[in-house]
């Protein structure tokens, strides 16, 4: 029991710096999704993070996807007399995404934020049609230019999105970047900025729809940063089940 208390302390604490990022920008915390990443945590965690209010979970790896979205679903079902939890999550792809393991995602995945190219974008596609699917997808943008990164490169994302947007099937709602693992706010908040420069640049030329809204930036060590640079998406795991 003791451990639950500090799952619902860290994220009390963890809202509340969402909140006092938002105060000095003049956001309003209503904006931003947090998505509680699971894979370093046991199912009793994450039952208690679904009985917290929190229902926007994301993995990074298929296999684990499954197991792990099985096992909240049967937890839901046994639970349904509990009026306070949902009757489903809503489950994101984070993690790279290879185009063997699309149609196993599909099914599961409210949003994949991972696509980074034309390959991966027609898979899904192709995977989706034929689960008459119209699953919603970021382009993973590699702002800061890491080798070991994946992710589109900043200066071919915009001819990608105009790709992308061809497909019928799929429907592109954002970018979802990923800041160096680094102390230097400063290198970090420039890799949001111009995250977030893309994302104004791809909607004012209309190369995207009315539905491109999404800015997935942040994690554990950074997601203040990326709350004051526009994120609307969080993606929190090691802050919520890590001493």
């Amino acid at each position: 029991m003791a451990n639950m208390t500090k799952i619902s302390e860290r994220i009390e604490c963890v809202k509340g710096k969402i909140s006092s990022a938002c105060a000095r920008v003049g956001r309003d915390i209503d904006e931003i999704k947090l998505v509680i990443v699971t894979k370093s945590a046991t199912i009793e965690a994450i039952q208690e993070v679904i009985r917290l209010g929190f229902f926007n979970l994301g993995e990074n790896r298929v296999q684990q996807l499954k197991k792990v979205s099985t096992q909240v679903a049967e937890f839901l079902e046994s639970g349904n007399d509990d009026s306070a939890l949902p009757e489903k999550v809503n489950w994101h792809m984070i993690g790279h995404l290879q185009r063997n393991k699309v149609s196993q995602v599909l099914p599961i995945a409210s949003l994949v934020h991972s696509v980074d190219t034309l390959r991966l974008a027609e898979e899904i596609n192709a995977s989706a049609a034929k689960l008459n699917l119209f699953p919603k997808i970021l382009l993973q943008v590699n702002i800061s230019n890491e080798p070991q990164k994946y992710g589109v490169p900043v200066g071919a994302a915009t001819h990608l999105a105009e790709q992308i947007v061809t497909l019928p099937n799929l429907k592109l709602v954002g970018l979802m970047t990923m800041a160096p693992l680094m102390h230097n706010k400063d290198v970090i908040r420039a890799c949001f900025v111009r995250a977030r420069e893309l994302f104004v640049e791809l909607r004012g030329e209309k190369i995207v729809g009315p539905e491109f809204t999404e800015l997935s930036m942040g994690m554990s060590s950074d997601y203040e940063v990326a709350v004051e640079e526009g994120a609307t998406i969080l993606r929190i795991g090691s802050a919520i089940f890590t001493s």
